[in-house]
């Protein structure tokens, strides 16, 4: 029975949560710019940025549905490894929700989405400035609850390793090898 993740999920849970934190950021930081071509380029790049994320937390979820995850450490109880399971699906319906939200709130507003200027995506639904308003609320929602949710998410693991003393933390750690 293996005791840690993959190389690829590794490198996804990485790569992601580094692309989580720019977004995040950037997002965040060009909400309240005055509307200027910087403002426009970094929409851009949040929006490019945006569905390439999508498009990792299928892979993602396609790994991890072809590749089980290393069991819990036998110390977790019931309650707290239901805690995880909760925790993470919770994460991935955010991390798909966001995108989308954000999808359609482009959509909304008039403003179509061309991934990194080649690939246009089509509009979700048809041009409503109210809908464009209500769902850019929504987009900064969900964010603020992932970003709880992650807050969580590393509280437990520094919790694991720092107070438990178990390997969950290491196992997800690009040092540990396969």
């Amino acid at each position: 029975m293996t005791t840690h993740y993959t190389t690829p999920a590794k490198a996804l849970h990485w790569l992601m949560a580094l692309m989580l934190g720019c977004l995040l950021a950037l997002g965040f930081y060009m909400a309240d710019l005055p509307l200027s071509p910087e403002k426009i380029q970094l929409f851009s790049w949040h929006k490019w940025a945006g569905v390439t994320f999508f498009a990792l937390v299928w892979l993602r979820l396609f790994w991890r549905a072809t590749h089980r995850p290393p069991a819990y450490p036998a110390s977790m109880t019931g309650l707290q490894q239901m805690a995880a399971h909760a925790g993470h699906f919770a994460m991935y319906v955010l991390m798909l929700a966001i995108p989308v939200s954000g999808w359609i709130m482009s959509s909304a507003k008039g403003v179509q989405t061309v991934w990194f200027g080649v690939l246009q995506l089509p509009d979700l639904v048809a041009r409503d400035k109210a809908l464009g308003h209500q769902l850019e609320e929504l987009h900064g929602a969900l964010a603020v609850g992932l970003m709880a949710l992650v807050g969580v998410h590393v509280a437990a693991a520094v919790y694991h390793y720092r107070v438990l003393k178990d390997d969950v933390l290491q196992r997800m750690m690009p040092s540990k090898a396969e």
